[in-house]
């Protein structure tokens, strides 16, 4: 009977050294928790429901330490500047963490819309209407009809609203 304890005693130390290991891996985790809490990073959240459709102002915003935070589905948006001005285009909570997805830049142009449609090359500069066949944002690429050829043709979205085509 005592060599068969011997070699339970044997067969169970490895069981025993691996708890002993996971228990000083939580210590040590629960340690780099207590360290990250230290530097404390903070995110943007909401500080009252902001609607589809609201544009996002600095004072609708307030900074929140990330580990206050439930648990977000994909990237987050953690600064302010990459807020503010942007579009919502869902609800979002106060309290939650903001999706990327969730935020688009205003549109500059409404599907169906007359735009200023403008070519510029050196010193050659023409201007025309266009329809806009989509919607979109400064700088975001969109289809437009040219009201005199029917052509469609691709351009860019501008700050004062017009859509630049080829050129320079």
């Amino acid at each position: 009977m005592p060599a068969d304890t011997g070699r339970r005693a044997r067969r169970w130390a490895p069981a025993r050294l691996a708890r002993s290991v996971l228990s000083a891996c939580a210590l040590a985790l629960a340690g780099g928790v207590a360290v990250a809490h230290a530097e404390d990073r903070t995110v943007p959240t909401p500080n009252q429901v902001i609607y589809p459709g609201d544009v996002i102002r600095e004072s609708m915003l307030v900074d929140t330490s990330i580990y206050d935070l439930p648990a977000a589905d994909g990237a987050i948006v953690d600064r302010r500047a990459a807020l503010v001005g942007k579009v919502a285009t869902r609800t979002l909570l106060p309290g939650h963490a903001i999706a990327a997805f969730a935020v688009v830049n205003p549109r500059a142009v409404a599907n169906g819309a007359q735009v200023k449609l403008v070519y510029t090359d050196g010193g050659l500069s023409i201007v025309t209407s266009a329809l806009a066949l989509e919607g979109g944002g400064v700088g975001d690429t969109i289809k437009v009809r040219n009201s005199d050829s029917g052509l469609t043709i691709s351009g860019v979205i501008q700050a004062d609203g017009s859509v630049s085509v080829g050129g320079g």
